[in-house]
């Protein structure tokens, strides 16, 4: 793998470069930089890059509910899969949050996004569920590690 570098996202170039990712990967919950400004006071964001170029973005829900469950998004643009970006940004997600305290994690998959389904498998994530949220179309795919 090419020399990966991740960081936190820190202002509004860095929050622009984390939404355009994001919306590349799920149009269908396309963000304002608004949106994700607001995120970004609850969530670690941080974004991947190849020297300069972005390649991808993470996201990190912190631990919630008794089974102190966290979420752990990982996202590379599509010319850049396959190279080990995804997984640089998995575990940099996972220990994060592991951090946290978190001792149960998931993710959620886009169902129509064959690559993040198989990547999460790939990774021991089993389906958990399947649903469409309200006002949309799309089909959804929650996924937890047993």
């Amino acid at each position: 793998m090419s020399e990966v570098r991740v960081e936190a996202v820190v202002g509004d170039v860095m929050l622009e470069e984390w939404r355009h990712v994001h919306n590349v990967i799920v149009p269908p919950a396309a963000l304002g930089l608004g949106e994700v400004r607001e995120r970004s006071g609850r969530y670690r964001l941080e974004n991947a890059y190849l020297g300069d170029v972005l390649v991808g973005c993470a996201t990190v829900r912190p631990p919630v509910g008794e089974e102190a469950v966290a979420t752990v998004i990982a996202r590379v643009l599509p010319g850049f899969r396959g190279r080990g970006f995804g997984t640089a940004l998995y575990e940099r997600g996972l220990a994060h949050a592991r951090g946290l305290g978190a001792r149960v994690i998931e993710t959620c998959v886009l169902a129509v996004n064959e690559e993040g389904l198989r990547f999460a498998s790939a990774r021991g994530f089993v389906e958990v569920e399947r649903y469409v949220v309200e006002d949309g179309g799309d089909l959804w795919v929650d996924l937890r590690l047993p």
